[in-house]
């Protein structure tokens, strides 16, 4: 057991993690720019592990989308096996945090919602998740009070603070884990704020945490 663990660092969870949980509808702005209604609990999607792309790795239009967006989020690592926490626990079972984007396939989502069907195609497809450096917990004391900002090609797109969200970290921690086991290395990606938009073939995405980290990532059309 000694040996796996040490394979396994948390520096590296998106080599080993097992689930991606993402919350939708957590920044009210972005509600607004979407027309959608704010809803009195969190609305969850999953992606699987192999929407992982970290930095170094392009970010892939699938070859089904026409109109792929960006979504800047804050992924919460989960550093041990959490189920049903209560909030006032919930932050204990954290590690650290990394800047993720949730890439989105606006035109397929648009279809899915009319349809009333499920996300998974426009949220779930390979390299929909970029993630950045893992950042220590010891590095951010407070999550809510986090300036995000993303641009493309050098032009500022998204910008966004922590304290806007919606739910809390620990309310969404609780909630996930009261309806699904999180286990260590898992993320929760805790929603995005206004300004999502359209990426193409060959744009660069720069995205970080302001004082923290930053990330950047090429978008690239898949060989297939």
């Amino acid at each position: 057991v000694g040996n796996m663990a040490a394979a396994r660092p948390l520096s590296r969870f998106w080599e080993w993690g097992k689930n991606i949980v993402c919350v939708g509808r957590n920044y009210a702005d972005h509600v607004k720019e979407m027309q959608s209604t704010v809803l009195s609990e969190p609305v969850l999607f999953l992606k699987p592990s192999t929407a992982y792309a970290p930095e170094g790795s392009p970010v892939l239009i699938p070859s089904y989308s026409r109109n792929l967006h960006h979504e800047l989020e804050l992924g919460v690592v989960m550093g041990q096996r959490c189920r049903a926490v209560s909030e006032v626990a919930a932050m204990d079972y954290v590690a650290g945090y990394a800047l993720c984007l949730d890439m989105t396939s606006r035109d397929v989502q648009d279809e899915c919602k009319k349809k009333g069907l499920p996300w998974t195609l426009a949220k779930s497809f390979t390299a929909s998740c970029p993630v950045s450096a893992f950042v220590p917990k010891e590095k951010i004391p407070d999550p809510h009070n986090l300036k995000l900002w993303l641009k493309v090609n050098g032009e500022l797109r998204q910008e966004g603070e922590t304290s806007s969200m919606i739910f809390s970290i620990p309310y969404i921690i609780s909630y996930v884990s009261k309806i699904m086991t999180l286990e260590k290395g898992d993320i929760i990606l805790t929603g995005t704020p206004k300004g999502v938009g359209p990426v193409k073939e060959n744009d660069e995405i720069h995205a970080g945490i302001h004082g923290v980290v930053s990330m950047r990532f090429k978008v690239e059309r898949p060989e297939y």
